[in-house]
């Protein structure tokens, strides 16, 4: 699976998560870092998926998204540690955490992977 299959939909859900956080509790800080997170990520994954379409690897994407997941780990996992609610950090830190090990595997691996072509 390419990194950009999974970045572009992560992002959207951060955006999503921060603007539900804004309308439901009026935070600020929610939709900022929502909306931050998540439109830098989908800037990732589609300069990822430019790339690719050029039969070229982006390492700064997949270095920008992992340092994003891994930031987002660490900060959501602190919060859930801190108030035991799953919702919204508990839940953010679980798929940051699953995010940030794809993209460390991405990059173990050498990142995307182009098809042969048949003959």
């Amino acid at each position: 699976m390419h990194d950009f299959c999974f970045t572009i939909p992560y992002g959207m859900i951060l955006i999503g998560g921060g603007l539900i956080g804004y309308m439901k509790k009026g935070s600020i800080t929610s939709f900022a870092g929502g909306a931050g997170t998540g439109l830098l990520l989908i800037l990732a994954g589609y300069i990822s998926l430019k790339a690719f379409e050029k039969k070229k690897n982006s390492y700064i994407a997949i270095v920008l998204q992992t340092v994003i997941a891994a930031a987002l780990t660490l900060v959501m996992g602190q919060r859930y540690l801190l108030t035991g609610k799953i919702m919204p950090a508990g839940l953010v830190a679980g798929i940051s955490a699953l995010m940030t090990s794809f993209y460390v595997y991405k990059i173990a691996t050498g990142g995307n992977k182009f098809p042969s072509k048949a003959e």
